[in-house]
């Protein structure tokens, strides 16, 4: 009782801690029912389509969104830290600009994204899917690029005017917009295509909603004669693209390395195994959520606090977000070893049984990346965008090796290990390095 009473007082004194408890208290009050409603929507889409077409309706998914993440930036943590700095600083002239030039940005490559895709797709769906004929599924789905063609920006813009609680209503609501359109395709038995179409309205909607949001916020912080403002008046967009173009390169080696992990195994194995796959990474994701809200409202604070050279408050705020996540993911993670077993047949049918170990190999680097939520976002902070994509690049590349080498003969599980094993040292060789920065700054202080 006194640990607790001690953390509890702990957690009360401090400004910047109780800032990020605040807004992830909103994100997480979204992210929970969403978690509840995702489960609902696991379940009916295994049991209308089965192992084998979760496993192509993940190919789709994946390879369109894949595409986009490939040509896009990601611009949230562009405005987060420039639009952040300009409104520390109180120049709102300069904040309007950045959040107009970035949007200008990301529409471009948004619209790059889908061109792209219409001329990939053929390609995608031969040497993925093993069937030409799904080429127009491909296409189909990618029109969410287009109802989203600046969302990065859009959602920076909220989380750096402090707007998480309408960030959490979001996703709230397309929970609930998804959740219908799954239900309904369902009960109508539409298959894959009912599917798919109900993943592409909840994301329109979502992407137009955000923007909506995103222009009242602006209205609200900056005045509504910030459209007005031109882009101009900034003379470091030299700085600020490198600063994205980095950006971009780590989210490619995160698309090679990390989120093109199924298409990988599509390569190789039958559609069932990667339907298996498929299924215990989206369970992985239940124990993920609770703890996804903490990583933008902990990067805001970051980035404040190290502007503002405040070295101890920074270490301490780390420090309080690990135990936080680490206590969450060690009875979330638990609970899914101890009845995994059991929950996965119950509720998605026994043809799913196989994705149990594969969920206990996963654990083991999502528990990592959970507790270290902040490694990246830390290095972005203190200035050094260009670690985290170095470790990754190298990680990724003897990651992809291993897979083509040995899950062609040692099946699903092996590739779960090999990017399980990947995901743990690629964060904690960031936990290490900014750690030190952080300490050699406040010994330089």
């Amino acid at each position: 009782m006194a640990l607790f009473q001690k953390i509890k007082t702990s957690l009360q004194d401090d400004p910047l801690i109780r800032r990020v408890l605040r807004n992830s208290g909103y994100l997480f009050s979204g992210n929970a029912i969403s978690a509840v409603l995702s489960l609902a929507q696991g379940i009916l889409v295994a049991r209308l389509i089965g192992n084998v077409g979760l496993g192509f309706l993940t190919i789709i998914m994946d390879f369109a969104s894949n595409t986009n993440r490939l040509l896009s930036f990601r611009m949230s943590e562009v405005l987060v830290k420039y639009m952040g700095e300009a409104l520390a600083q109180e120049n709102k002239e300069r904040a309007a600009a950045i959040a107009k030039g970035v949007g200008l940005i990301e529409a471009g490559t948004s619209v790059l994204a889908y061109l792209a895709l219409l001329a990939l797709a053929p390609w995608g769906a031969q040497l993925f899917a093993d069937d030409i004929a799904f080429a127009p599924l491909f296409r189909f789905y990618g029109l969410f690029l287009l109802g989203n063609l600046v969302y990065e920006t859009s959602l920076g813009v909220l989380q750096t005017t402090d707007r998480f609680k309408q960030v959490a209503r979001l996703n709230f609501f397309q929970s609930i917009v998804l959740t219908i359109m799954i239900v309904a395709a369902f009960i109508l038995k539409w298959g894959l295509l009912g599917v798919l179409a109900a993943y592409l309205v909840s994301k329109t909607i979502t992407g137009v909603m955000v923007l909506w949001l995103a222009f009242r916020a602006l209205n609200d912080r900056l005045g509504r004669n910030w459209t007005r403002v031109s882009i101009k008046i900034v003379d470091d967009w030299k700085s600020i693209l490198h600063f994205a173009f980095n950006t971009n390169l780590n989210g490619t080696v995160n698309l090679f390395a990390r989120d093109n992990i199924r298409l990988y195994l599509a390569l190789f194995l039958p559609k069932a195994e990667v339907g298996y796959f498929v299924q215990a990474t989206r369970l992985i994701n239940l124990m993920m959520l609770p703890i996804e809200p903490f990583i933008w409202p902990t990067y805001a604070e970051i980035t404040r606090a190290i502007a503002q050279r405040q070295w101890q408050s920074t270490r301490k705020l780390l420090r309080q977000v690990s135990v936080i996540a680490g206590a969450w993911t060690l009875l979330a993670g638990g609970g899914l070893v101890a009845l995994g077993w059991w929950l996965i047949p119950f509720l998605y049918g026994n043809e799913f049984a196989p994705a149990y170990p594969c969920l206990v190999v996963l654990l083991i680097g999502y528990g990592i990346a959970n507790v270290a939520n902040w490694n990246r976002p830390l290095l972005l902070a203190l200035g050094y965008p260009n670690y985290p994509l170095i470790v990754a690049a190298i990680a990724g590349v003897m990651e992809i090796i291993l897979i083509f080498w040995l899950v062609p003969t040692g099946g699903y599980l092996v590739g779960a290990a090999i990017f399980s094993a990947y995901l743990g040292v690629s964060i904690l060789l960031n936990v290490l390095r900014g750690l030190s920065i952080l300490k050699h700054n406040e010994a330089t202080a």
